[in-house]
């Protein structure tokens, strides 16, 4: 099950994909690499009001967001202005690409790696994981998370290493950290991210309406 606990501000939307193999075997189309590139064209684009919005749902519940704490999505923006966004994979990559345009921070997880139950809700105190290969920590104290049967990890800064993809990834689940003050933003970025995998050749279901109060079985 994938519960949502809830929050005044959060808009979620999640979903499941699934590939026909591998990641590691599977290409990443031209369409969505030029996605990527500085300059692109998109369905969504982000601005001011979409920032703060997130930033607001983010400090709800005492997290800064600033400095190397700050949404993913805006770590996006200067790493395609740098050149500095290599492709991943196709989960990665699709992530990357909806999230830059959208302003909208997602997380994506390899489902196998994350063990039920699933849930959504805010951290708490001394809530915290390692983000990357070299084993720094991020504290996640007041961020809304998703958390597994080993605890938090995932969130609109940073995933948890522990379950990010890999070559052997077929199943994973994404979530759209957006805001209510934005409208149907969410229920739009969800709509065209579904839209981008499945042209290149996944197949995704909806697991979670984007309301809180609810829980839906995955897998």
């Amino acid at each position: 099950m994938l519960t949502l606990e809830p929050h005044p501000l959060l808009d979620l939307g999640a979903f499941i994909t699934r590939f026909a193999a591998p990641l590691g075997a599977t290409a990443v189309p031209d369409s969505l690499a030029a996605l990527l590139r500085p300059g692109a064209t998109a369905p969504l684009s982000a601005d001011d009001a979409v920032r703060a919005a997130v930033r607001d749902v983010l400090r709800k519940f005492g997290y800064k967001p600033t400095g190397r704490g700050k949404p993913a999505s805006e770590y996006l923006i200067r790493a395609v202005t740098e050149g500095a966004l290599a492709s991943i994979n196709l989960a990665v990559d699709a992530c990357n690409a909806v999230s830059l345009h959208s302003g909208l921070p997602i997380s994506v997880v390899d489902l196998d790696r994350a063990p039920a139950p699933l849930r959504v809700a805010v951290a708490g105190e001394g809530d915290g994981y390692v983000f990357n290969a070299t084993g720094q920590v991020i504290d996640v104290e007041g961020l809304p998370c998703l958390f597994d049967a080993a605890g938090p990890c995932a969130n609109a800064v940073k995933d948890a290493q522990r379950t990010k993809t890999s070559p052997a990834t077929r199943a994973t689940l994404s979530l759209v950290w957006g805001a209510r003050a934005l409208g149907d933003r969410t229920a739009r970025t969800v709509a065209w991210y579904r839209e981008v995998l499945e042209q290149a050749g996944a197949t995704t279901e909806g697991v979670a309406p984007p309301c809180n109060h609810t829980s839906r079985k995955i897998g």
